[in-house]
């Protein structure tokens, strides 16, 4: 036990194969002993193993489209009839991160040492959930883990999927916020100051646009330094507060929700979380009442996560689904008419992945219509900007040109 207990390193290697041709590569190995003895097995006679020093790839971090893929190649190689453990190598070869094809192989090892695969995943809660630890957990209890990854591979990419649509959301607005920032700064900054020596020699009162637009200059001069220090202190205080304040985070959370376009399109996104992420676990097997603990994680909202806790005791206590869902406010009549019949019917997973689907299509057609909307909203937002700028500039010229 000890022995399969130890870890994998990767290394690099160089040498020349039964034709004399040079060759190299990566291998993952306890020592550079064993690895050299593997390359001689396969007709490789090694010159150089070293371990893998430090690279650009070295620091790239696992992101949650990396678990998605390994989730859907886990799926295909065991619907191949690949063992499990052989569909750890095949998989961790293919993944060009190295953090990645460390995390394949000590979850490998744990499955090695004789630990279930959910409990081996468990072990990693940075990358894998419960949620997801769960429905692994209950294909293995089932003797269907290659349906149940199947579904947790689907899941997985459909919700990536739709946080990207919402972070090209709302990563748009910011941009515009942010060029219009830079733009005006620098005309205060820069532009301004040359108008103003020009307008000393006026010897007449200047407008009292103009006035104020240089009164904003002057400031911007002095304190510039101070006001971005103050921006960035602003962004640092509301990041950490946000991480660390439970009521601030459930504030933030209802008051995105109320936001003109963009709160729509977080509700939606909600919606589909909850739908889908229901669905899965339903047609996993799992209890209503069990499969809403996950649920309410999973909605990435407070308001949905009380709705959804309120739901569970409902349900608990025998009302319906759909009735339990009505009585919280937060659900919209088609999500609620969808449960209802799926309950009636019996196939309430087919009709929450028919609600999850139709919300993130809504998302989508929000997010693309958000886009097109923003485009002419970036231009008018600099125009007024940049043209009122101009024209407290030039205003005491023109009321010059007139008096002459």
């Amino acid at each position: 036990m000890a022995q399969t207990a130890v870890k994998n390193t990767l290394f690099t290697w160089e040498g020349t194969d039964r034709k004399g041709t040079k060759v190299k590569g990566e291998l993952s190995g306890q020592n550079p002993a064993l690895v050299k003895a593997q390359l001689r097995k396969q007709g490789i006679n090694p010159t150089k193993v070293r371990k893998k020093g430090f690279s650009f790839g070295k620091g790239k971090r696992i992101k949650p489209l990396d678990i998605a893929l390994f989730t859907r190649q886990m799926a295909t190689m065991m619907k191949a009839g690949v063992p499990l453990l052989a569909s750890f190598d095949i998989i961790g070869e293919g993944f060009e991160n190295p953090n990645m094809r460390k995390l394949v192989d000590e979850v490998k090892q744990e499955v090695a040492a004789g630990n279930s695969f959910a409990n081996s995943l468990r072990k990693k809660p940075q990358y894998f959930d419960d949620l997801y630890c769960n429905l692994v957990n209950s294909g293995e209890q089932s003797g269907a883990l290659e349906t149940l990854l199947d579904r947790v591979a689907t899941y997985k990419e459909k919700t990536e999927l739709l946080k990207k649509k919402i972070k090209k959301a709302m990563n748009y607005p910011i941009a515009v916020i942010v060029v219009a920032v830079i733009v005006s700064g620098i005309l205060l900054i820069k532009v301004v100051p040359q108008f103003e020596s020009v307008f000393e020699n006026f010897g007449a009162e200047l407008p009292a646009f103009t006035q104020m637009v240089i009164g904003i200059s002057r400031i911007m001069q002095d304190w510039w330094l101070a006001v971005v220090v103050a921006l960035i202190g602003i962004g640092f205080a509301f990041k950490e507060t946000h991480k660390r304040s439970q009521k601030f985070r459930d504030s933030v959370d209802r008051t995105v929700l109320k936001l003109p376009i963009v709160g729509d399109i977080l509700y939606k996104s909600s919606l589909a979380r909850y739908a889908r992420t229901l669905s899965t676990t339903f047609a996993a097997g799992v209890p209503l009442v069990d499969a809403l603990d996950s649920v309410a994680g999973a909605t990435g909202n407070v308001v949905f996560k009380n709705a959804v806790n309120r739901i569970k005791q409902d349900v608990s206590t025998g009302m319906q689904l759909n009735f339990s869902m009505r009585t919280t406010g937060v659900f919209p009549a088609m999500a609620v008419q969808m449960t209802a019949i799926g309950e009636e019917s019996g196939a309430l997973d087919a009709m929450l992945d028919k609600v999850a689907t139709f919300y993130e299509e809504e998302v989508d057609n929000k997010v693309d219509g958000l886009t097109a909307l923003m485009e002419p909203m970036i231009m008018a937002v600099l125009g007024v900007l940049v043209g009122g700028l101009i024209i407290a500039m030039y205003l005491p010229i023109f009321q010059l040109g007139a008096v002459v």
